[in-house]
């Protein structure tokens, strides 16, 4: 079978595996919007500069369920920002699947805030606000619950990035590789400065036939 071929064939078992009963019953009354992001993100990710070619035959396991896998950790937040929020992920997913949550994307390239802006609108999102620029550009214009994020930067410079933007009690709970650990040492110094507790290294589990993601959530003393 050629790379292409293989392609198709992980497309479609993908798209398969977004029609099937168990992600339905995994976003429940919300599946449907899901679909259409999902669709949305298929149809022009990639022309538009948002996931690349080979991200487009795993657009369900890879990028919609991982990024719901952060949901369960949103708790009783009413305030969430997504920063570099890019295609909108997390951030759109959470929006989604959360319509009692404030959910702000935060991104700084126009091209990419077209994008999402023309996903809140297509898909009726109340809850959504899109912000272009940095997360430093926004650290004393607002506080939040929770602050997420996906494949953005090592801890200590998303703790810089993050921990200004959110509110005392609350946290960061950003998507990360099964390399984290790592990360947390260089970054004690950095979370210190911002009084925040030990890091929590959690599993992501959506449902049975996708591989659980790593999480990391550092709460805001």
């Amino acid at each position: 079978m050629s790379e292409d071929e293989a392609q198709v064939a992980n497309g479609a078992k993908d798209e398969e595996l977004g029609r099937s009963d168990a992600v339905r019953a995994y976003f429940g009354d919300r599946y449907d919007l899901v679909a259409r992001y999902a669709a949305s993100l298929r149809a022009e990710g990639e022309l538009r500069g948002l996931i690349g070619p080979r991200e487009v035959a795993r657009l369900w396991e890879r990028h919609i369920l991982n990024s719901a896998a952060v949901t369960p950790y949103l708790g009783d937040a009413k305030s969430v920002a997504d920063i570099g929020s890019g295609a909108g992920l997390p951030g759109i997913v959470l929006a989604i699947q959360r319509p009692d949550v404030e959910v702000h994307l935060i991104e700084p390239m126009e091209r990419r805030t077209a994008w999402l802006e023309e996903c809140v609108d297509r898909l009726d999102l109340k809850n959504v606000q899109v912000r272009r620029g940095r997360a430093e550009e926004y650290h004393d214009a607002f506080e939040v619950d929770v602050v997420t994020s996906r494949a953005v930067a090592a801890l200590s410079k998303l703790a810089r990035m993050s921990l200004p933007l959110v509110r005392r009690g609350g946290a960061m709970v950003v998507l990360k590789g099964r390399s984290v650990e790592r990360e947390i040492d260089p970054a004690r110094k950095v979370l210190r400065s911002f009084k925040a507790a030990e890091p929590e290294i959690l599993e992501g589990r959506t449902i049975a036939d996708v591989e659980p993601t790593t999480i990391l959530r550092v709460r805001r003393q």
